[in-house]
């Protein structure tokens, strides 16, 4: 994809836009929260920024497959875990602009301490997980079934950290303790583009096709262990990908 939006002027301009708007935004949520209440304050500006993203960095992004759920999903009726592979810092902020519900994330316990991005995460109550201390990463889990329970959908990734080749990385076992453990389906999901339009170690931005294809939902209770579901949720992201970044280009 070139144009004028592949010029190096324009990518640093936007990439510089990002960078700043990120922190002031930040900043938004926080002095919203007294009036609005902190989460409302989150979901009113938050995916407004990630929407200005598409429109600056030169983002057609594109969600396919919403449309053939069950009623129950696609009206936040029946909470489920996202699950989706991770390509690029892009893909929390694309995912919270483009899914259709809002959904609570699960991070690394690092973004907490990104002062103020890590302050609006936590006051829309993002669970942070501690790999180093499994009676935190427990207690994390554990949170997030409450969560569940309580009619709310969850994000994360299974490889607990983005892509540094474009491949796929081995999935951690988190996830799926904790879809047994809240007994939810888990939605998987598929990411294309992104890799392409911020591969590790860049700072600019190129203009690309983001895709996220959608699954069909995969229950817990119709797999006899959680490695058999891990196996099975691994399979149809590679899928979900691999489709994805045939639409990307």
């Amino acid at each position: 994809m070139g144009g004028w939006k592949s010029t190096w002027p324009w990518r640093a301009t936007v990439t510089a836009w990002g960078l700043v708007s990120l922190p002031l935004t930040a900043v938004t949520i926080i002095l919203g929260a007294p009036f609005l209440g902190a989460k409302r304050s989150f979901w009113t500006f938050g995916p407004l920024w990630s929407r200005s993203i598409f429109l600056f960095f030169g983002m057609h992004n594109e969600l396919i497959g919403w449309e053939d759920l069950p009623g129950d999903i696609r009206e936040g009726r029946q909470p489920v875990i996202f699950m989706a592979n991770h390509e690029s810092l892009l893909d929390p902020p694309v995912l919270m602009g483009t899914l259709p519900i809002p959904a609570v994330y699960l991070a690394k316990k690092e973004l907490k301490w990104m002062v103020p991005v890590g302050w609006a995460a936590m006051m829309a109550g993002t669970i942070f997980i501690d790999r180093s201390n499994r009676e935190k990463a427990v207690a994390s889990i554990a949170k997030a079934a409450r969560q569940i329970h309580g009619g709310k959908s969850v994000v994360l990734f299974p490889e607990g950290t983005r892509t540094r080749t474009g491949e796929l990385l081995p999935f951690k076992k988190g996830g799926f303790a904790l879809a047994v453990e809240a007994d939810t389906p888990i939605l998987p999901l598929g990411i294309g583009g992104a890799y392409h339009m911020l591969p590790p170690g860049k700072l600019l931005v190129r203009p690309w096709k983001y895709v996220i294809t959608v699954g069909q939902p995969i229950h817990p209770r119709d797999f006899g262990t959680k490695e058999q579901l891990m196996a099975e949720v691994r399979a149809r992201i590679v899928n979900l990908r691999e489709r994805a970044r045939s639409l990307s280009t």
